[in-house]
């Protein structure tokens, strides 16, 4: 009797601490307005750049696109960098930058801390060096994602562990442990880097700062139909993330298999921050920020917030990135460093203001 008074007791405290009921509308009229204001954005960053084009001639552009017209002599060049440099590089950004708060919304449920995230956890590190060690060792391009995927898991493996053996998944146990396991691969990334010639060196420590290389269309759909995949594997465990929120035991008495989930998103995230830190290096803090921001405003159902963080951090990862492009021009810095800059105070804040719980 009392362990059934336990469990009905955990069950009733978990609904009350579950989201409000989420409408099919307000889902619609949510992502409808945020996909208008990332597609808005995106537009706007398209236009920004060494040579400024405007609106009238992008629209021209896309006429002769659909039309498959040659486009004019006064407008060859501006067609050439927006079509094979800016638009690739821009649908780069988003994607990284939604992949990046998607993982980032996952990790923060299932750890139940707002300041989880692959950067700061040292996650990313981890998928770094395993990308690093294909770099130097010359392997074909297709097998660096997959390295940098198992780099990504075996951290995620080995902090989880750690935290897990110290007790509950406290705040400071989680800090340490991305510490140490980001020393750790700073140091085995050095490592590698002093056994190649110097000019690979600083193209490596330059991939780690953060970058977006515009890549060819190919590439791009590949990309995306891995990170599409990853995504919507972590969106089916949506509800489960929301019982998950309010206690392990709460969830078991509700029906999840807390195990088997824990496994799967954990998979999911090495996965995909795996496949985004093959691409552009080492970003941090979007998986951090635009989670916490964009739950004080959707609210903290997973079925929305996901996607939700999915559209705000695309957007915000292509204006980091724009930003780095055009603030030093002709110089360009890292879009890395730009983030850190927008995220390392977020990171303070929530530290000094936050006992673990999630927001």
């Amino acid at each position: 009797m009392t362990l059934v008074a336990t469990t009905m007791a955990d069950a009733r405290t978990a609904s009350r601490l579950l989201p409000a009921t989420l409408t099919r509308g307000r889902w619609l009229s949510t992502i409808a307005a945020l996909t208008g204001v990332s597609l808005v954005t995106l537009l706007i960053c398209l236009q920004i750049g060494l040579e400024r084009i405007g609106l009238a001639d992008l629209m021209a552009m896309v006429m002769r696109l659909v039309r498959q017209e040659a486009a004019p002599d006064g407008a060859a060049t501006a067609q050439l960098i927006v079509v094979h440099i800016r638009l690739p590089r821009i649908l780069l950004g988003f994607l990284v930058g939604g992949c990046l708060a998607a993982v980032g919304v996952g990790l923060q449920a299932l750890l139940r801390n707002p300041l989880a995230d692959p950067y700061v956890l040292g996650i990313s590190s981890g998928a770094s060096v395993g990308a690093a060690i294909a770099v130097v060792l010359h392997l074909v391009p297709a097998v660096v994602p997959v390295c940098a995927f198992g780099g990504g898991l075996l951290v995620l493996l080995v902090l989880y562990r750690l935290a897990v053996s110290c007790g509950p998944l406290a705040v400071h146990t989680l800090l340490l442990g991305g510490v140490i396991v980001s020393a750790l691969c700073s140091a085995l990334i050095m490592f590698v880097t002093s056994l190649v010639d110097p000019a690979r060196a600083f193209q490596i420590i330059a991939w780690l700062m953060g970058t977006l290389s515009a890549p060819d269309y190919a590439t791009m759909g590949w990309l995306a139909l891995c990170l599409a995949l990853g995504l919507g594997l972590l969106f089916r465990h949506a509800h489960a993330l929301n019982l998950l929120t309010t206690g392990e035991e709460s969830a078991r008495s509700m029906g999840v298999d807390v195990e088997r989930v824990k496994r799967q998103v954990f998979v999911v995230t090495a996965l995909l921050v795996g496949v985004v830190v093959s691409v552009s290096g080492l970003i941090g803090f979007v998986g951090m920020v635009v989670p916490h921001a964009v739950r004080m405003v959707v609210g903290a159902d997973h079925r929305l917030l996901l996607p939700a963080a999915g559209l705000v951090g695309g957007a915000l990862l292509v204006v980091a990135d724009t930003v780095a492009r055009v603030i030093l021009l002709p110089a360009e810095l890292p879009v890395g460093i730009v983030t850190a800059l927008i995220g390392a105070p977020v990171f303070l804040y929530l530290l000094m203001t936050r006992k673990g719980g999630l927001a």
